[in-house]
């Protein structure tokens, strides 16, 4: 769990990466994702 979990939302954020728990579309997503 946290920023170094490849595995958890923050941790993809984090990365810049995108998978199940954080799929790369929709515009609500976006804007949630840059918030931090």
């Amino acid at each position: 769990m946290g920023k170094g979990d490849q595995r958890s939302r923050r941790g993809k954020i984090w990365r810049g990466t995108s998978g199940k728990t954080r799929p790369k579309q929709g515009k609500k997503n976006e804007a949630a994702a840059k918030k931090k």
